[in-house]
């Protein structure tokens, strides 16, 4: 009987282990902490392109993992965002890109028409194959940095084409920080002085750009960009 009793609790930790490492799930702990899926690993549920009410064809679900398919039609793409908006969180994820890929982890959108795009409002965190994509000449435009305003590659590391990278993004009252593979890419407050000059030294000093990251809430969007990006793993906790 203790045979059976062993075998049975070893039975059970191997299964905790799986669950606990199955894509697109939550742990028991994880539950307990309030952290909530924003992807369920088989529908767009909760997601729809920027600007419209659905999710464009080359966004697709595919053995788990949400695909940014660049060989769709054109008229399916745009950038996906959140439908809801969020203020003060955890975010962590894992992407993972094609050779020579581009895309971003774009937030805080405030969703307008009078807005074109995501990136008019949103900061970015970098997702990007730093050896192969054309827009690597930058040293804060590598993967994880806070695109066109902050890091280098001293922080951006990220993992080999074809493999997971792990993200963790986290606001609290417009304090920021980034970490990329376990690596703090950024930490900084929005609003600050050293904020607004990190504004006026990059693109965003623009006119265009007028609204750029100036409300410390709003959505969450994954961006088109060249090449296939794959996300899975997307999940928040609200501090």
């Amino acid at each position: 009987m203790k045979k059976i009793f062993v075998v049975l609790a070893v039975l059970v930790l191997f299964v905790d282990a799986v669950m606990a490492q199955a894509p697109n799930k939550l742990t028991k702990k994880e539950e307990k902490e309030g952290w909530k899926l924003l992807f369920d690993g088989k529908t767009t549920n909760g997601w729809h392109t920027y600007l419209r009410d659905t999710v464009g064809s080359k966004w697709q679900v595919v053995d788990g993992a949400l695909v940014f398919d660049q060989t769709k039609p054109r008229s399916g793409g745009g950038d996906i965002v959140t439908n809801e908006a969020y203020e003060n969180y955890e975010l962590r994820l894992e992407w993972k890109i094609s050779k020579g890929g581009n895309s971003g982890i774009i937030f805080n959108i405030q969703e307008d028409p009078k807005y074109t795009a995501t990136y008019a409002t949103g900061p970015e965190m970098q997702v990007l194959d730093n050896i192969d994509a054309s827009d690597n000449k930058k040293q804060n435009h590598l993967a994880g940095c806070l695109y066109d305003m902050a890091g280098d590659a001293t922080v951006s590391k990220p993992k080999p084409v074809g493999e997971w990278n792990q993200v963790r993004l986290i606001q609290d009252k417009g304090h920021l920080t980034f970490y990329l593979n376990g690596i703090k890419t950024f930490e900084g407050q929005i609003g600050s002085q050293e904020w607004k000059n990190m504004i006026a030294n990059s693109k965003f000093k623009d006119p265009y750009f007028a609204d750029f990251a100036k409300v410390a809430k709003g959505k969450i969007a994954f961006q088109e960009h060249p090449g296939s990006s794959q996300w899975r793993n997307i999940k928040i906790r609200l501090l």
